[in-house]
């Protein structure tokens, strides 16, 4: 397979959830390559509308002119943290009929060695998201105090070598620069005990300088907040997740969003501004061996559905 393709993950479960209607308004706030963006768009009708958010210029570079010459598509290069400021400056705040969440990184980002996201394939020690802006992780390893790193290793990767580790890397760029993805899999690699592994002993360690660099988490904070403020009632929010860290995050807000607030848990007449604003659509939904089977990076996928009460 080309690594230039990019097989949208859970399509059918995130069609069926977003419930979608041919006049509605849409958010796909994690484009990517476009794959569920275009299914939803074979859905809408004339008067449907879907926006489109992704920070990567490379992904913004790489829309179709079926999708631009659209005139029911748009894609804007932001954050999706910022998805309240760009629904609101199309004046659709409370407008908004379904949001599509797919976290993570895209097939392209991490088979592209340029990119930094992949110890597979040796390439400059990137990570960014948008590699216009923020710090890389070569940059950022260059100054990092070793405690701080543990700290990242440990929260945001799950890490249970992330001393040894932490402390691997440091002595290592006392050497010299950590420059390259390589480079940096070898340090983990040598630092990192050799009994019991079933993955790459790097793998976490990628994965949580990868989402300390890029805010990972505090944007879908961000953005699970704001997509309340913008969906009407009835909306859908589709979120698919790809580690435990995602998912909890996914899990205890839409969990939480679905109750009252505390001091009003259980009393006959709830304020409106206290009432639940979402309502828990079935459980978390994985792929099928099917799927797993045609695309392995579905194996970890999960997705939650909450309507917008």
């Amino acid at each position: 397979m080309s690594s230039n393709v990019h097989v949208p993950v859970l399509l059918g479960p995130v069609l069926e959830g977003l419930k979608i209607k041919p006049d509605g308004c849409y958010v796909d706030g994690t484009f990517g390559r476009g794959g569920h963006s275009r299914e939803i768009l074979k859905q809408l009708g004339n008067d449907g509308r879907l926006i489109a958010i992704d920070r990567d210029p490379q992904a913004i570079a790489s829309v179709p002119a079926s999708l631009t010459e659209d005139p029911r598509f748009e894609l804007v290069k932001g954050e999706i943290a910022q998805m309240e400021t760009i629904v609101g400056e199309r004046n659709l705040v409370e407008n908004i009929d379904g949001i599509l969440f797919d976290l993570g990184v895209s097939s392209p980002q991490l088979d592209e060695a340029d990119r930094g996201f992949s110890f597979m394939r040796d390439g400059p020690l990137d990570m960014r998201m948008d590699p216009g802006s923020g710090t890389s992780a070569s940059d950022w390893l260059a100054f990092v105090e070793e405690r701080k790193l543990k700290q990242v290793l440990r929260k945001y990767g799950e890490e249970s070598n992330a001393g040894r580790i932490a402390r691997a890397i440091v002595a290592a760029r006392n050497e010299s620069p950590i420059t390259r993805t390589a480079q940096l899999a070898h340090i983990v690699e040598v630092a990192s005990p050799k009994r019991g592994q079933k993955i790459h002993p790097a793998t976490k360690t990628f994965q949580a300088i990868r989402i300390a660099i890029n805010g990972e988490l505090e944007q879908l904070e961000a953005a699970l907040a704001q997509s309340v403020r913008v969906m009407r009632q009835g909306a859908r929010l589709c979120v698919i997740s790809f580690h435990s860290l995602e998912d909890r995050i996914v899990k205890r807000f839409m969990r939480d969003a679905s109750r009252e607030t505390e001091q009003y848990r259980g009393m006959p007449n709830v304020p409106e501004e206290f009432r639940p604003k979402l309502r828990l659509v079935g459980k978390a939904i994985s792929a099928t061996d099917a799927e797993t089977n045609a695309n392995r990076r579905a194996r970890s996928a999960r997705l939650r559905i909450a309507e917008r009460t």
